[in-house]
C-alpha cells in the first residue's frame, strides 16, 4: 500500500443580518406675531362763525342808537347850512344883477315860499341789503401719523431622528481541517515510525 495523506477541510461560514437605518424630519411651524398699532389720529377745528349785522336794517324802520341819531342830525344840520350858504350867495348875485332887469325880489319870494318839489317814489323798508351777513366757516386740519406693524418671528429648527442601518456578521459555522495518514512511516535516526 502507498503511504497516503487524506486532508478534509470545512470552509468557515458567516451568517450576516442588515437593520434598516431610518430618518425621520418634523419640521415645526414658525411662530409669527403680527402687532399693529392704531394709528394717531388728530383733528384740530376752528368754529365756524356767522354774523349777522341788523343795525341799518333798524335804523331804516327809525329805530336809531342815540349816537347815530346825533351824527345824522349833525350831518342834515351841516348839509341845511351849506345849502342856505349856498342859496344866500346865489340870492345876492342875482340882486347885484338887479339892473340888468326882471324882478329878482319876486323870484326870489316865490321860490323861497313854494320850497321843493316833493318826489314820489316806491321805496323798501329796510332798504335793500340793509342786513349784513358775514360767514366764515371755519377750519378743520385732519393730521395721521400711522404706525408701523410690530412684527416678532421665531424659527423652529427642525427635528430630526436618525437611526443608522446596522450589519449584524456571525461566524456561523468555523473552518476545520482534518488531516488523515494512512501508510505513512517515518525514518529517523536510528528509529522509525508508523504515523
Amino acid at each position: 500500500m502507498f503511504p497516503q495523506i487524506r486532508l478534509q477541510s470545512t470552509p468557515a461560514r458567516l451568517d450576516m443580518s442588515v437593520d434598516k437605518g431610518s430618518l425621520e424630519i418634523r419640521q415645526k411651524q414658525a411662530e409669527l406675531e403680527i402687532e399693529q398699532p392704531k394709528a394717531e389720529l388728530t383733528i384740530e377745528r376752528r368754529s365756524s362763525q356767522l354774523t349777522i349785522d341788523q343795525t341799518k336794517a333798524r335804523e331804516d324802520v327809525g329805530y336809531k342808537s342815540v349816537p347815530r341819531m346825533i351824527e345824522d342830525a349833525a350831518v342834515e344840520g351841516k348839509q341845511a347850512v351849506m345849502e342856505g350858504i349856498a342859496r344866500r350867495g346865489q340870492e345876492r348875485d342875482e340882486l347885484l344883477q338887479i339892473q340888468n332887469g326882471g324882478n329878482p325880489i319876486a323870484a326870489q319870494a316865490k321860490r323861497n315860499s313854494q320850497g321843493s318839489p316833493k318826489q314820489f317814489g316806491i321805496g323798501w323798508i329796510p332798504s335793500p341789503n340793509s342786513v349784513q351777513i358775514n360767514y366764515d366757516p371755519g377750519e378743520v386740519n385732519v393730521s395721521i401719523e400711522p404706525k408701523k406693524a410690530v412684527i416678532n418671528t421665531k424659527i423652529n429648527n427642525p427635528e430630526i431622528n436618525y437611526t443608522p442601518a446596522k450589519v449584524n456578521i456571525q461566524l456561523a459555522q468555523y473552518p476545520s481541517l482534518e488531516i488523515d495518514f494512512e501508510n505513512l512511516k517515518y525514518i529517523g535516526v536510528n528509529y522509525e515510525q508508523y504515523i
